[in-house]
């Protein structure tokens, strides 16, 4: 069993709005023109308004992160007006399991929901058990679709990449 170290009961965790510029440092990014084509694609979304990027802030560090996209080509994962597609949700280590990461979940949602959206979306490995069990947890009951392309990961051309393991669209009433 893996032993997280514990979070200091010192530090200031709040949930907020990140910018597209946090998002490529958090990356590793100096900026976007040194950025991947996904890196790119999200800051652009971001700045767009087409995307939010949700952060755990701990004292000023970008501890967790989840984006929420608005509309995607395939309306399957989001189209704008009634279904929104969450992806890359991350929490480090020492901050999982104490509840950050369902605060984060729980703050994009109601956002959502508050501004009009009926279902949110969201992807997961066929195989990856845990995070299908976490998720369940969340609501994304539905099974919408196996995919293969990932709208919101471009390769160089700015083309969804292709990923030869299915993976599936799970979906949720708001």
């Amino acid at each position: 069993m893996e032993s997280r170290e514990a979070v200091p009961e010192n530090t200031d965790i709040r949930i907020r709005k990140a910018t597209g510029a946090e998002m490529l440092r958090l990356w590793g990014y100096s900026d976007v023109d040194t950025a991947a084509p996904t890196a790119r694609f999200f800051h652009e979304q971001i700045a767009d308004g087409n995307a939010v990027f949700w952060a755990l802030d701990d004292s000023g560090e970008i501890v967790g992160e989840l984006y929420t996209f608005l509309k995607l080509e395939d309306d399957n994962f989001a189209d704008g007006h009634d279904t929104a597609y969450l992806c890359a949700f991350r929490i480090k280590d020492k901050y999982r399991g104490q509840g950050y990461g369902s605060r984060l979940m729980k703050t994009a949602l109601t956002e959502l929901k508050e501004n009009g959206f009926r279902y949110a979306t969201i992807g997961v490995g066929s195989d990856d058990l845990h995070n299908i069990s976490l998720y369940r947890h969340f609501g994304f009951l539905e099974k919408v679709k196996d995919c293969h392309d990932d709208p919101c990961a471009l390769d160089e051309n700015g083309q969804p990449v292709y990923e030869e393991a299915a993976w599936w669209l799970l979906k949720k009433d708001l």
